[in-house]
Formats: C-alpha cells, sequence, structure tokens
C-alpha cells in the first residue's frame, strides 16, 4: 500500500542511482581498449542467431507478415535505446520465444475475424502494445517492481532452467525437423526424396554436435596445456563465433552432386522486399481498427505486460546476481518504465516488442567478468614481477599487488572489503616467509587466479556495440542465410548448457547423481 500512495519513487531512485555513474559506464569500456570486442561479439552472436529463430518460426506461423527483418529491427533498435538510456547496461534485449507464441496467437486470432484479417493484424497488434505500454507505465510509476527484490535466488535459477530446458528443447526438436519435409514445401521436389532428406538429416547431426562439442571446448581454451598464452586468450574469446563459421564453411564442402537444398539453410526476406516494407505504415491503419476490437486488445495486452514484468525484471536480476560483485545499483523501476516506450515505438511501427531476455543477460555479465579478470590479472602480475627482480620481501609484493587492484577496482572508498576479499591471496603469498617455506619465491602466474574476487566490467558500450551489430544484420541477410539451420540448432544447445554452471539448483540436483563418498565435505 505504502508504494500505491508514493508513485514515482522508485523511478526517481533508480534514476539518480545510475545518473552518478553514467559517465563510468563510457569511461571504463574506454579503458579497456579493443578488449571490449571479445565479449561484444560473443554475446553479438549469442543474442542474433536465436532471433533469427524466432524470426523463421514467426514467419511460418503468420504467413510472412512478421519475419527475421522484423525480429532483427526490433532487437537492434531496443538494444540501441536501452544500451544508451536504460538503467542496467548489462542486461540483453531481444525477441523471446513467449513473444513469438503470443504473436502467432494474435495472428490466429486477427486471420479468423472479417473485420481485422491479416491485412490489419500488425495495426491491431499495435494497439494491443499501446496497452501493453500503458500498463507497464502504470507497473513502473506505482513501485510494482519491489516484488522483485522478494525473489530468492532459486525463484529466478528456477527460471533459467525453464529457458535453458526450452533452448535444449528447440535444438532437439530442430535436428529432428532436418529428417522432416518443411511445412508448405512440394514433396516431390528432389531434395525432398528420401534418399536426400536422409542425407540432410545425417548432415544436420554432424554440424549439430559437431558445433556443440566445439564451441564448449574452444569456451575452455585457457585451460589448454598446448598453445600460446595468447593463442589460447585469442581462442577462448572468440572461439564460439570462430566455429560458426567454421561448420559454415564446411557445409559448402558437399559434392556438387547434392541438391542445392542439402543441407538446409536459413531463409527470410530481404529488407529492401516489399514483404519487408508493408509494416512500416502501421500507424495509419490503426484507426481502421473497429472500437471493440481497440478494446479487446486489453486482454492479450494484460498477458503481455505481465510476461515482460517478470520476463525483464527476472532477466535483469540474473545478469546482477551476487557472486558477481557488482558496484552499481539495480534500476528495476526506470529500466520497466523504458521498456514500456519501447514496446510503443515497436507496436507503433509494425515490430514484435523485444524485453529482456535469458540465458543471454547473465551469459553477458559473465563474460565481461571474465575480461575484468583478464585486466586486472594482467596488471597484477606485471607489478608483482616487477616487485620480485628488486628482490622485494613478500610483504611489499602483496602491498603493491594490492594497490593495483584498489586502483583497477575503482573502489578506495571500501578499501575494508577490498581487503577481505584479498585475505587468502595474501596468505598464498606471505607463507613463503614462514617457517620452512621462507625459501620458496612467489610465483605470481601460479598464485593468483585461485584468489582473485570476481569482478565485472560494468559499461555500456558491449551492448551498444552488439546492437549495432545486430542492426547490421538485417542488411546482410544474404550472408545469414548460408548458415545451415542445423548449425543453429547446436549453437541453441551450447546456448542451453553454457547458462547452466554457476546455477546452483543444477549443480544441487547433479548431486543427487553423485554417491555420498565423492561429495566434498
Amino acid at each position: 500500500m505504502d508504494n500505491i500512495k508514493t508513485p514515482f519513487r522508485g523511478i526517481i531512485k533508480d534514476f539518480k542511482g545510475r545518473k552518478a555513474c553514467y559517465k563510468q559506464d563510457w569511461t571504463r569500456a574506454l579503458c579497456s581498449g579493443t578488449s571490449i570486442l571479445a565479449p561484444t561479439t560473443y554475446i553479438f552472436f549469442a543474442s542474433a542467431l536465436p532471433v533469427i529463430a524466432f524470426g523463421e518460426q514467426l514467419s511460418r506461423d503468420t504467413d510472412g507478415h512478421l519475419s527475421t527483418v522484423e525480429t532483427l529491427t526490433s532487437t537492434a533498435l531496443c538494444g540501441i535505446i536501452h544500451s544508451i538510456f536504460g538503467g542496467q547496461p548489462l542486461l540483453i534485449l531481444g525477441v523471446a520465444e513467449p513473444t513469438v507464441i503470443m504473436y502467432t496467437y494474435l495472428y490466429n486470432f486477427a486471420k479468423g475475424r472479417a473485420e481485422l484479417g491479416p491485412e490489419l493484424f500488425s495495426a491491431w497488434t499495435g494497439w494491443v502494445c499501446l496497452w501493453t505500454a500503458l500498463l507497464l507505465f502504470l507497473l513502473a510509476i506505482f513501485n510494482a517492481c519491489t516484488i522483485i527484490t522478494k525473489f530468492t535466488r532459486i525463484a529466478g535459477e528456477l527460471f533459467g532452467m525453464l529457458i535453458a530446458v526450452l533452448f535444449l528443447q528447440e535444438a532437439v526438436k530442430g535436428v529432428v525437423s532436418e529428417f522432416n519435409i518443411p511445412k508448405d514445401e512440394d514433396p516431390n521436389s528432389e531434395k525432398y526424396q528420401f534418399q536426400w532428406l536422409y542425407s540432410n538429416g545425417l548432415l544436420g547431426i554432424i554440424f549439430s554436435f559437431g558445433l556443440l562439442f566445439t564451441a564448449l571446448k574452444s569456451r575452455r581454451a585457457r585451460s589448454w596445456s598446448y598453445g600460446t598464452g595468447w593463442f589460447r586468450s585469442f581462442f577462448a574469446d572468440y572461439g564460439v563465433p570462430l566455429m560458426v563459421l567454421v561448420w559454415t564453411a564446411l557445409s559448402f564442402s558437399v559434392p556438387s552432386k547434392v541438391p542445392s537444398g542439402v543441407p538446409r539453410r536459413l531463409f527470410g526476406p530481404l529488407p529492401w522486399e516489399s514483404a519487408s516494407l508493408q509494416h512500416w505504415r502501421v500507424i495509419k491503419d490503426m484507426g481502421r481498427i473497429p472500437p471493440v476490437y481497440i478494446f479487446a486488445a486489453i486482454i492479450p495486452a494484460v498477458m503481455i505486460a505481465g510476461l515482460f514484468f517478470f520476463d525483464h525484471s527476472v532477466a535483469s536480476q540474473m545478469a546482477q546476481q551476487k557472486e558477481f560483485n557488482l558496484k552499481n545499483p539495480s534500476s528495476y523501476h526506470y529500466d520497466i518504465l523504458l521498456l514500456g516506450f519501447m514496446t510503443l515505438l515497436c507496436g507503433f511501427l509494425g515490430l514484435p516488442p523485444s524485453n529482456g531476455v535469458l540465458p543471454q543477460s547473465p551469459m553477458h555479465t559473465k563474460s565481461l567478468a571474465v575480461l575484468k579478470k583478464q585486466l586486472i590479472r594482467r596488471k597484477m602480475v606485471q607489478s608483482a614481477k616487477e616487485c620480485i627482480k628488486q628482490q622485494a620481501c613478500n610483504t611489499e609484493i602483496y602491498g603493491k599487488m594490492q594497490a593495483v587492484f584498489i586502483e583497477m577496482d575503482m573502489t578506495p572508498s571500501q578499501l575494508v572489503i577490498v581487503t577481505e576479499e584479498l585475505k587468502d591471496l595474501k596468505e598464498a603469498i606471505m607463507k613463503g616467509e614462514q617457517g620452512k617455506n621462507a625459501d620458496e619465491k612467489f610465483d605470481p602466474e601460479k598464485h593468483i587466479d585461485a584468489y582473485l574476487p570476481v569482478r565485472v566490467n560494468e559499461q555500456r558500450v558491449s551492448n551498444l556495440l552488439q546492437s549495432i551489430l545486430v542492426g547490421a544484420s538485417v542488411f546482410s541477410m544474404p550472408i545469414i542465410m548460408r548458415i545451415p539451420t542445423s548449425v543453429l540448432w547446436g549453437y541453441f544447445a551450447y546456448m542451453a548448457i553454457d547458462s547452466l554452471p554457476g546455477n546452483q539448483f543444477c549443480e544441487r540436483m547433479l548431486l543427487l547423481f553423485i554417491t555420498l563418498a565423492r561429495r566434498y565435505k
């Protein structure tokens, strides 16, 4: 009740909190240099490929009224707006599977009504988005997001597990579909004859599992025992998108006698074709919607607003979990308000609206945590080696490393917290001065990885750049359509599996399959 009596309180608090660190959100990325390109590239593929797949699904379900062009445009537009004006820059936006399902229901409803029909489908969804935006405004103004702070960790992790299972299910369904004839296709076509259909399915299995295996291996390249340090770091940072390109290139190595549709590839209209241009005049057609259907749009709007409110907030919460040790404040109320404006804009442009997505948002934070760790580690190891060359004692070595950490962490006011976090590192360094280990030389390369606290490079540039790249993908449709669908299914499976490490609910479930004698005590 107090939240209703004090409207705008949460929005004002969020705005003031993020305003104080807005300049740092840009300067920190500049200090990272070209290293910021690694998480940018990683999250670009994680964001764009699912949106492409959902766009293809939406095209089939709406008879081509919405397609990959619209889903990519919505993701890019909302991502750019949120990265510049949003509260939580670690949050990744995109068109999600629930939105595709809702729009499929809306299309089937409109198609079955003579007053609407397929030609007024986009105009009617414009009204749905308008009502959805109004509901999101009310939720933000009257501080409904305070309920998010009541959610325990298990609630968010269960939702994250659900999304991972859905991605894995989509991957399995996709691989199975490689053995079947697509909807509305000519079964008498040569590429759909049994031998070629079977060949397409086998190639689909090879490409899907090949991408999954190589992507998982490349992501862990830093732990490889072969190759130079630079090579391992480069492969860990860029290996996953590189594997997409490699397996796409391998798909062109099939013999020339194989029909052109084997292996099966992505399909979508080009952005300059008439099918992709018709929805830009949606706002003009909204006045043609009968009043009864304008008010009827409130019903699906309530469902979409509830879905967006929960999905957007949980994705933001998962992107800023406690173990990430984020320094900047959250911004749940303000981000819901901004989501309302973006939903309204997408509705007027005839685009499916975007919202915060899983597992891309926590994946983004994890990739930035790796980047921050690399930057801090490099500086601390360098300072330790300089002290060792000067034959400094371990106390001086630790003092220098601590000073570098505080400088890189940009939190000199929290010296007590930093000292506590570096306690284990200090013990590892100082043990050489005690007892029988007095002659042991400190090796910074050996000790620092196990004791370095988690830090995240909180900034806006990686989100902005990946959104711009998604927008550029709209004009790269001829290239995108060369990617085999089976590579996409393998990437879906990779995203599902890669999102599970760190999920405590999943880890506790796995404990059920470990014998009591082998459990850590």
